[in-house]
């Protein structure tokens, strides 16, 4: 709030600039960006707070926004449910809007208040809390036991250098490869090994099982030279199909089986002896080696006709379109609702609605004219000829936001034109309460309450003596 001065021109009229909205918080998709390891360690995101407005006309700055890199391939839920499905390099979403700001007393000027003597408050910014899933992106997804091969896989097909050893349990992330066959461009994965039990959720199964979701083409990659006993590449697939039927939504996906290892003897032997056994599936197989990088070309190009004829039958992308719903006719941007009050004092009437309670928000309760252009408002919107309408009477207890207050007509064409700045004339006449008093009378009928009650018992218990 500013009125602005200068020699022989004291008050040159109402000069206070608007505050500055708040920052955004906006997660983008940035192909550099491979983890969510980041958020681990930084919990909270907040966008810059928006400046004040100054004197001399001079609005304020808005706040910094904050642009969140996030993998290709992220999905945020909040409160349970997809706030947005992030895949594409430069996708961007605005998860939470800052703050507008207030406006200054130069933009409150009306032909009944020429030098108004409040500004409004800023309004807070969103607040939410969100849980960030990282789904892979990638045409193949090369599904298998612990040390089947994958990851030898995807570095014998591709640039790929995914840390390779004989493990005895998995790996804990995925690893993504690109790979070229002729004209053709696709991504595979390599999903981290699955175990039995791994759709209830046993091990990691739910982590691994996720980024399955999002492929073209699934490959079962069995180890044919597996030193356990009690395994084999048949019970392996089925325990493998089990596990993906049970997860389900992957039922239509095209499946190739890959039996690595064959550079070793025992191996190759193994795969030739159940390779009659596999054709059960009515999936083609073949017969490969990591080391050797036998028939990995014959796989590739086998890969490539699947992921392509997968991408001809997926329906072209439409632009996504822009939906108008304009607000009805009748719409009056508010409600009320009467309550039966608890005790003598308590709320009667409830108003709810977008504009009553962004305006709360936006009210400086200290300043009696900030008061009264609030009361003005909510007489224009109409909300007082539904207390009317609702039967609320001179002094009923009415609630919008936190706020509560005994209900009084006004006349909004009743403006202070008199008295000082920050000044009502309404409050002059007025005999309403005090919040504060209000306050402690609803504290005095409930101790009032409670003694009363304690007497009876105590009555009682008498009675029940004698």
């Amino acid at each position: 709030m500013s009125v602005h001065r200068e020699k022989f021109k004291p008050l040159g009229g109402p000069d206070g600039g608007n505050g500055g909205h708040g920052g955004d918080v906006v997660f983008v998709v940035d192909p550099n960006v491979h983890t969510l390891l980041d958020f681990h360690f930084q919990t909270r995101l907040q966008g810059g707070n928006g400046k004040h407005g100054q004197g001399s006309n001079r609005d304020g700055a808005t706040g910094e926004s904050i642009r969140v890199a996030v993998p290709n391939g992220t999905v945020i839920y909040s409160n349970g449910e997809v706030l947005a499905d992030l895949t594409g390099d430069g996708t961007e979403i605005t998860v939470a809007q800052g703050g507008r700001g207030g406006r200054g007393n130069r933009a409150l000027v009306s032909s009944k208040r020429k030098v108004p003597g409040f500004a409004e408050l800023g309004e807070p910014g969103d607040e939410l809390d969100v849980v960030l899933e990282l789904k892979s992106v990638a045409d193949v997804g090369l599904v298998g036991f612990p040390s089947a091969g994958k990851s030898s896989l995807i570095a014998a097909m591709s640039a790929a250098r995914p840390k390779i050893a004989d493990y005895p349990f998995t790996t804990l992330a995925p690893n993504l490869g690109v790979v070229s066959a002729g004209e053709t461009t696709y991504t595979i994965a390599d999903v981290p090994g699955l175990i039995p039990g791994a759709a209830a959720g046993k091990g990691l199964g739910l982590q691994f099982l996720r980024h399955i979701e999002r492929c073209a083409v699934l490959a079962h990659v069995v180890d044919t030279a597996s030193l356990e006993s009690d395994r084999d590449p048949v019970s392996d697939i089925d325990a493998l199909e089990h596990e993906l039927a049970e997860y389900g939504g992957l039922a239509d996906r095209p499946r190739i089986i890959v039996l690595n290892k064959t550079d070793i003897p025992d191996g190759r032997e193994l795969a030739e002896y159940v390779r009659g056994d596999l054709e059960k599936y009515g999936w083609p197989v073949y017969l490969v080696s990591a080391v050797s990088r036998e028939g990995l070309k014959e796989l590739n190009f086998a890969f490539a006709k699947l992921v392509q004829e997968y991408r001809a039958a997926q329906p072209p992308v439409e632009a996504t379109r822009t939906v108008i719903r304009p607000a009805a006719v009748d719409d009056s941007g508010f409600s009320i609702k009467k309550v039966v009050p608890a005790y003598e004092g308590d709320v009667e009437f409830v108003v709810s609605g977008a504009k009553p309670e962004r305006w709360i928000g936006q009210t400086n309760f200290e300043n009696e004219e900030a008061v009264g252009y609030l009361a003005d408002r909510l007489a224009n919107l109409g909300v007082e000829d539904g207390l009317v309408k609702q039967g609320a009477v001179p002094g009923s207890i009415v609630r919008i936001a936190d706020h509560e207050f005994e209900w009084q007509p006004t006349d909004p064409n009743i403006v202070a034109t008199v008295g000082p700045r920050g000044t009502d004339a309404r409050f002059e006449i007025s005999d309403r309460k005090g919040a504060d008093e209000r306050l402690a009378e609803r504290k005095e009928r409930r101790a009032e309450t409670l003694e009363r009650v304690a007497k009876e018992k105590e009555a009682r218990g008498k009675s029940r003596r004698g």
